[in-house]
C-alpha cells in the first residue's frame, strides 16, 4: 500500500490517455457483466430442472395440443408416478406489453407435480371451487399490484370464449403461491383447466403437454421411449424429454445464445487487449528516464517490475469494479425478461478474475522492459 501514490500518479501521468483508456475498459465489462448475466441467469433454469420429471409434448410441435384422454395412458405406464397437464394460454393484462404468463391446470395435479411451488391449503381449496379463480405467482402479484379478491382481465392471443367469441377472460384471485428459492417461477398465473376447456371456442378435450414425475429418475431414458413408443403412428404422436432437455430445447430455438455472447465478449477483450496494451507500453516508453531514477535510488528491478504491473492492475481492477458496478445498477431492468433482478455474484467474480488475467497479460512486457532497464543507458536516453 506504501506504493499507492506513486502508482496513482504514474497512472494519472496523461490524463486524457487514461480517462479514455478508463472507459474503453469499463464498457467492455458493463458489456460483460451484462451478458454473462443473461447467459447464466438463462441457463440457471435448466440447471434447475427437475430430474424426476419428464414432459410430453407433441412431436411435430409444442404448439399442437395433446387428446385428454392420453392421461390415463400415460398414469398406466410403468415407472409413471404420477401425471400433470397445462396449455399455453398467451396472454396480457391491459396492454400487449405486459405479458403474463398463464396456464390452465388441474390445481390439485399441478401443485403435487411442483412441491417447490408452495400455496396455502386454503386457498388450493378455494380456487377449486371457484370455476373462474386463479392463483397467482408471487413476482406477478408484485409487478401489478395485484390483491387477493381481485378480478383480473386476461387478453389471450390464443383463445376465444364460445358464449361471446370475445379474448378476453376474467378471473378472480383466490390466493398466491411462491417459491422462495425461484422467483422467477412464480411470475405466472394459474387458473382451472375444467372451466377453461368448457368456455373455450375451440380445441376442447385437448391440453398442450403432459408433465410426468417418475418413481426413479434413472429410468427416463426407458420410460419417455416406452411413452413415444405408445402412440407411435397415432394422429398425435409425441416428443418426450426430461425437462432439463425441453428447456434446453427451447433456449435452442433463439439459437446457441452462450456461443454468441461469448463470440461478442472475445472479440470485446481482444480489442481490449490491444488497446490497453499499447498504452502500457507507450507509457512505460515515456517513463524510462523517471524508471532509471527510480533505480538509481534503491529500487530493485522485481520492485520496478512489479510497480509497472501493479500499475497495470490498478488500471484495470479499477475500470472493471466501475463496469460491473454499472451492470449491477442496470441489470434490474431485465428482470421482466428472464426473471432476475440482481447480477449473479458467479459473473461478478469471473469478471474480477478476468480483469486481473487481462492486466498482467498486457502489463507483462513493459514490466519486463522496466526490469531490464540499464541505468546509464536510460538516462543517457539510449
Amino acid at each position: 500500500m506504501k506504493y499507492l501514490p506513486l502508482l496513482w500518479a504514474a497512472l494519472w501521468r496523461k490524463k486524457a490517455r487514461t480517462i479514455f483508456t478508463l472507459f474503453s475498459i469499463i464498457v467492455a465489462f458493463l458489456l460483460f457483466g451484462m451478458l454473462q448475466g443473461v447467459n447464466s441467469a438463462i441457463h440457471r433454469g435448466i440447471d434447475m430442472s427437475n430430474v424426476n420429471r419428464l414432459n410430453v409434448f407433441n412431436r411435430y410441435t409444442f404448439t399442437e395440443p395433446l387428446p385428454f384422454a392420453y392421461l390415463t395412458q400415460l398414469e398406466a405406464v410403468t415407472g409413471v408416478d404420477a401425471v400433470a397437464y397445462a396449455t399455453w394460454f398467451g396472454s396480457y393484462y391491459q396492454d400487449p406489453k405486459n405479458f403474463v404468463f398463464s396456464f390452465p391446470v388441474d390445481p390439485q395435479r399441478y401443485f403435487d407435480m411442483y412441491p417447490e411451488l408452495k400455496v396455502d391449503k386454503a386457498q388450493l381449496e378455494a380456487l377449486e371451487h371457484t370455476r373462474d379463480g386463479a392463483l397467482v405467482g408471487f413476482e406477478a402479484m408484485q409487478k401489478y399490484g395485484w390483491k387477493i379478491g381481485d378480478r383480473i382481465p386476461l387478453n389471450s392471443m390464443i383463445w376465444t370464449k364460445s358464449s361471446d367469441g370475445n379474448s378476453v377472460w376474467n378471473f378472480e384471485i383466490m390466493g398466491i403461491f411462491d417459491n422462495s428459492a425461484d422467483r422467477s417461477q412464480t411470475n405466472s398465473v394459474l387458473f382451472n383447466h375444467d372451466y377453461f376447456d368448457e368456455a373455450r371456442a375451440f380445441g376442447k378435450g385437448t391440453v398442450g403437454w403432459y408433465v410426468v414425475r417418475l418413481k426413479d429418475p434413472t429410468h427416463a431414458a426407458t420410460v419417455a421411449a416406452t411413452i413415444d413408443k405408445m402412440f407411435a403412428n397415432s394422429a398425435n404422436e409425441t416428443k418426450t424429454q426430461t425437462e432439463k432437455e425441453s428447456a434446453q430445447g427451447f433456449i435452442k430455438q433463439f439459437g446457441d445464445i452462450g456461443f454468441m455472447m461469448n463470440a461478442i465478449i472475445g472479440a470485446v477483450f481482444f480489442t481490449l487487449l490491444f488497446l490497453t496494451g499499447n498504452t502500457m507500453m507507450q507509457s512505460v516508453r515515456e517513463r524510462v528516464p523517471e524508471l532509471a531514477v527510480l533505480k538509481t535510488l534503491g529500487f530493485t528491478d522485481n520492485t520496478v517490475f512489479g510497480l509497472v504491473v501493479a500499475e497495470s492492475l490498478l488500471l484495470c481492477v479499477l475500470a472493471a469494479a466501475l463496469g460491473l458496478g454499472l451492470a449491477q445498477l442496470l441489470f434490474p431492468a431485465l428482470k421482466n425478461f428472464i426473471g432476475v433482478a440482481t447480477l449473479p455474484p458467479r459473473v461478478t467474480a469471473a469478471g474480477f478474475g478476468m480483469a486481473i488475467l487481462l492486466a498482467l497479460v498486457i502489463g507483462a512486457i513493459p514490466a519486463l522492459r522496466a526490469q531490464r532497464l540499464n541505468i546509464v543507458d536510460a538516462l543517457a536516453g539510449r
